[in-house]
């Protein structure tokens, strides 16, 4: 059987992968569509991936090119990331499964379009049901978040506190923050010593390291970067899921991060402040509550909420003394949203697209 991803964004890949492994060791073709961008440094960084992966790539110049290359190839299955135009032209040679990256509150992830993919893999009951109310005609799978499986089967997945410059003997703070609707902006700019007892290991959005409407967030972290206690991500570290391995306690706002770092049974901390637009600020405040999904209760549920970074330090000290009522709090919401944490959620989406 022939399996094609389509990888949209070099953030897809971590959900991906896990399900490639699985499908390699079945003994299926396993290809790979990356489209080429006008920032070199960009197509450079896909490529270094595509090497470190060893994964079998068609390069697209474009959408219409990768449709093409699609209708050749005739696969099985061919999964993506977001949704596609034309899908019923692929229909006709091949089923389409979609396969999002994240699990966070965005409005966008019930959103489904007209002429939906052959199914969607999707994570836990609570979201399944909902879904298959919302579009009662579109197939649903639930498989659990593929994206967990490495950090479930192991603490680390090869990533090393020495390695990155960081103190072993130190508990790791890890900050994930999304690009938009961001706490970045509102942090302390002395936040690397106001948490100098820890390591502290940045892994921003893709978007806030490469794209120019975001230069303030990539400014910001290359002044925190020169602290001895922080380890900045490069954009060639797209992975998050190694460095939720070896951190204690995670830092993010509206992501999806949140609810991947709980699913580890760690602690994790939503920073419920951001920077918005003035767009989306006063009368215009709406657009905000239509970006982000009724969903984003459930943060408070998994971790430990607060509204002003002045409450950072604390809540840090606190969430590593949790409670088993907290402990058990979360993975009794985590079960909803993420489905079964076992390390087996590639394995459920290989048995489904084999016996398909």
């Amino acid at each position: 059987m022939k399996i094609i991803f389509d990888v949209l964004h070099l953030y897809y890949l971590p959900q991906y992968l896990p399900v490639r492994d699985e499908l390699i060791k079945a003994g299926h073709q396993v290809y790979f569509v990356f489209y080429k961008t006008s920032d070199p440094s960009l197509n450079e960084i896909c490529q270094s991936v595509i090497n470190k992966e060893s994964l079998d790539c068609f390069l697209a110049d474009d959408w219409s090119q990768a449709l093409s290359f699609y209708l050749e190839q005739k696969a099985s299955w061919i999964i993506f990331g977001n949704a596609v135009e034309q899908i019923d032209v692929i229909h006709s040679v091949s089923k389409t499964a979609m396969m999002l990256h994240g699990i966070g509150p965005k409005a966008v992830y019930y959103e489904m379009p007209k002429k939906p993919m052959t199914v969607r893999f999707v994570e836990g009951e609570y979201r399944l049901n909902r879904l298959k109310g919302m579009h009662p005609n579109d197939k649903f799978i639930d498989t659990g978040y593929a994206k967990l499986d490495p950090a479930i089967q192991s603490d680390n997945n090869g990533v090393n506190l020495s390695d990155l410059g960081l103190d072993p003997n130190k508990k790791t703070i890890l900050y994930a923050p999304t690009f938009y609707p961001s706490s970045l902006e509102c942090m302390p700019k002395n936040l690397p010593q106001m948490l100098s007892e820890y390591n502290l290991i940045l892994k921003p959005h893709f978007f806030s390291l490469i794209k120019t409407k975001y230069k303030k967030h990539s400014k910001i972290l290359k002044r925190w970067q020169q602290a001895d206690n922080v380890y900045l991500c490069d954009v060639e570290d797209y992975n998050l899921v190694p460095f939720m391995g070896v951190a204690d306690v995670m830092l993010s706002d509206a992501s999806s991060a949140i609810f991947e770092f709980a699913a580890l049974n760690k602690p994790v901390i939503w920073c419920d402040f951001y920077k918005l637009r003035w767009s989306y600020r006063g009368i215009f405040s709406y657009r905000f509550k239509q970006r982000v999904d009724s969903d984003i209760q459930y943060f408070e549920q998994v971790g430990w909420r607060i509204q002003s970074p002045t409450e950072l330090v604390d809540t840090i000290v606190g969430s590593l003394k949790e409670t088993d009522a907290k402990v058990q709090q979360r993975a009794k919401v985590i079960s909803q949203l993420a489905g079964r944490v076992d390390g087996q959620s590639a394995n459920r989406v290989v048995d489904y697209l084999t016996n398909n």
